[in-house]
């Protein structure tokens, strides 16, 4: 379980970072315009990561895969 949850984080962390390697390379007009679709679709793949290790993280506990810590707070 924790290693599908680092291999999620460790994709959202290198989408993240390709999209901000699309936006900071400087190039002429035409190069640029290039870039833009795949910063966008770098950004998308980031999002769609994000909500599936949601999704996972939900399913695994209505599965009973993962149950909460019951760490007691302290006031």
């Amino acid at each position: 379980m924790k290693l599908v949850i680092l291999i999620a984080f460790i994709g959202i962390l290198g989408a993240l970072a390709a999209a901000g390697l699309f936006m900071l390379r400087g190039g002429s007009g035409a190069d640029k315009a290039r870039r833009g679709p795949l910063m966008a679709r770098a950004l998308a793949l980031r999002v769609g990561l994000s909500v599936a290790l949601f999704l996972f993280i939900l399913l695994s506990y209505l599965m009973g895969w993962i149950e909460p810590s019951g760490l007691p707070l302290h006031r």
